[in-house]
């Protein structure tokens, strides 16, 4: 499990873009790497819409947005068109980076046991070590307070 003061696990995903991404390629950045469960939900819609409204000034801090849910490119790319996201969504539909970042987790819906994304928060460092960790993210006041605050400093 990747710990606080480690280099993140590098990891080749698609993007929303058809364009394969990888975390090195972020090298020289900060880089906020979110893992949310699923596209066009309404929690997941927030946390995005709250991710878009503090893009220019993320941006403005040598910062980049990557979110990762398993939804295929064609949802990402409805949800992007729908609240008109500015950054780059990934496809993790065999749930490799997400192991990778311990975000699977048994979930309890509607009365069942089931596996799914825990919502997640990782930001990296220039050099692409884990700086802070969010896990069980609450997405009232997420990027506006935990987020923007450690990404701005």
């Amino acid at each position: 499990m990747i710990k606080v003061g480690e280099l993140a696990p590098n990891f080749s995903l698609k993007g929303c873009d058809e364009k394969i991404h990888s975390l090195n390629d972020y090298r020289g950045k900060k880089v906020i790497l979110y893992f949310y469960p699923k596209d066009n939900t309404p929690g997941c819609s927030t946390e995005a819409c709250d991710f878009r409204n503090n893009y220019s000034t993320i941006q403005d801090k040598n910062t980049v947005i990557i979110g990762i849910s398993k939804d295929n490119i064609n949802s990402h790319n409805k949800f992007i068109n729908k609240f008109n996201l500015p950054f780059i969504l990934l496809s993790d539909e065999e749930k490799i980076v997400c192991e990778l970042y311990d975000v699977i987790k048994e979930k309890n819906m509607f009365g069942k046991k089931v596996l799914g994304i825990e919502r997640s928060t990782f930001l990296i460092d220039e050099n692409g070590i884990l700086i802070k960790e969010f896990r069980k993210v609450k997405v009232k006041g997420h990027v506006e307070g935990e987020c923007r605050i450690i990404c701005v400093n």
